[in-house]
């Protein structure tokens, strides 16, 4: 039996808190570049997709068209990445828009020499070597990687879920709080545990119009003005 060991390439997948590299590429907009936006103190949710034509990608792209002023409210631009070409991209987003009657607002990158998609961990190799899987990136206006989704090719994403991140994540900044699991906008937050014994001990005792659980698990409701 042969011992000969297989070298595997494995992709490089961007960490949250590093800083999101810059890159400039053509797209259905025109040239790109991601510090364009985030200069601008907006947030990026950047998402990969396997390519154009394709039945689940055309749902996906829809119901990111649809929920594109709910992403703009939040001061958040989307933009779409595949390796296919801007001429394909164009052709799809148009007959996207003239089978569905929805415009696609956003840009759409094309990354035939998968720059970016190697930059930002979108091609695995086990997946397939040559498209890209359908990832979501959350990059803050510092130009920060905040949050990571990955989904297989047959898996369509969830909208309402990508947008739930970037509440979680600017609630979060703004009022310096976690948020717990199923956490939607308007639920109580998490606060910060003590980080004394002393601080412990009074959080255990209650009060501060906290909802304890114990002395590490407290939780509030945020003022409509927070």
């Amino acid at each position: 039996m042969s011992t000969e060991m297989v070298a595997v390439t494995v992709p490089r997948i961007p960490r949250i808190g590093e800083p999101a590299p810059d890159f400039e590429s053509h797209s259905t907009q025109g040239v790109l570049r991601l510090s364009d936006y985030t200069s601008k103190g907006k947030w990026i949710v950047l998402f990969s997709y396997p390519g154009d034509f394709l039945p689940v990608c055309t749902t996906e792209f829809i119901e990111f068209a649809r929920r594109n002023d709910e992403f703009e409210k939040r001061n958040v631009q989307l933009m779409g990445c595949s390796v296919d070409s801007v001429f394909s991209h164009i052709a799809w987003i148009r007959n996207i828009e003239e089978a569905s009657g929805i415009k696609i607002p956003f840009p759409v990158i094309a990354d035939p020499d998968r720059k970016v998609a190697r930059l930002f961990g979108m091609l695995h190799d086990a997946a397939s070597d040559t498209a890209t899987v359908r990832a979501v990136l959350f990059i803050d206006p510092k130009q920060t990687i905040r949050a990571l989704l990955y989904y297989p090719v047959a898996c369509g994403r969830n909208i309402d879920e990508v947008l739930r991140v970037v509440d979680a994540l600017q609630t979060g900044d703004s009022n310096h709080v976690a948020t717990p699991a199923n956490w939607r906008p308007g639920d109580a937050v998490i606060v910060p545990p003590p980080t004394t014994q002393a601080d412990a001990e009074e959080r255990a005792a209650g009060g501060d119009g906290l909802e304890i659980t114990d002395w590490y698990l407290a939780r509030k409701q945020l003022d409509t003005a927070d």
